[in-house]
């Protein structure tokens, strides 16, 4: 018969608390939620934050039974300072910009230094700040996608941390090519956050460096090789 163990158990390993600020509908949001909703993953988010009390996303945090509330102050200082008071209180270590559309004090940058994630619509430093969809369409350019990187003072700069690629299309227009990079992000986002959770980023500088991983092998092409080649 099995003699029962006596030794101590290994206690699992407890959660990232992650605090997200939206300003809208929030579908990044979802994504994120979506993908804590696996025990497995190794953050949850504990509370969500609106700059806007009408936003959509305030509703799916609601519904995820996930702390929420709306911090509508025209002071960008005020709302700083209450959002930062919020965050501690839930005993957040990780903030992450979801669709948050007002530029952050820089003293709340600072506090949260390499702890504050945003997502950004293009593959950065190409076309940030607004419509960056609409910039790469002026542009011509044949791939578009979104990245992920660490909170500077400066919009939409800081250490990248993951990029999603998406074609874009001859016949692509900024609702189209937006919605094809959303795709990409709900994937993206929740991917970067466990990378975070699970302590396998490390910032060198301006560039972020990830234990395990590596880069994809195979090159892109827009028109494709076979495309090309044919009409040679």
């Amino acid at each position: 018969m099995a003699r029962p163990a006596t030794g101590p158990r290994a206690r699992p390993r407890a959660r990232l608390k992650v605090g997200v600020l939206i300003s809208g509908r929030g579908s990044n949001l979802q994504a994120l939620i979506e993908a804590a909703a696996d025990p497995a993953y190794p953050a949850e988010i504990v509370l969500v934050i609106s700059n806007r009390p009408e936003a959509p996303g305030l509703a799916r945090a609601a519904d995820a039974g996930i702390a929420h509330r709306s911090l509508a102050q025209p002071s960008r200082e005020v709302f700083a300072a209450e959002a930062d008071a919020a965050l501690r209180q839930s005993g957040v270590k990780l903030v992450a910009l979801a669709g948050f559309m007002r530029i952050l004090d820089t003293g709340f940058v600072e506090a949260w230094k390499n702890r504050l994630l945003n997502i950004h619509p293009s593959l950065l430093p190409a076309f940030p700040g607004l419509h960056p969809q609409r910039q790469a369409l002026a542009a011509g350019v044949r791939f578009s996608g979104c990245t992920v990187h660490f909170v500077r003072a400066q919009v939409d700069s800081g250490p990248i941390i993951a990029q999603a690629v998406v074609p874009v299309h001859g016949h692509d227009d900024e609702a189209r090519l937006s919605e094809r990079i959303l795709a990409a992000e709900h994937r993206l986002y929740p991917m970067a956050v466990r990378l975070y959770a699970e302590g396998r980023l490390r910032i060198q500088g301006e560039r972020v460096a990830i234990k395990g991983a590596a880069p994809p092998e195979i090159a892109l092409f827009n028109p494709s090789q076979a495309l090309a080649s044919a009409g040679g």
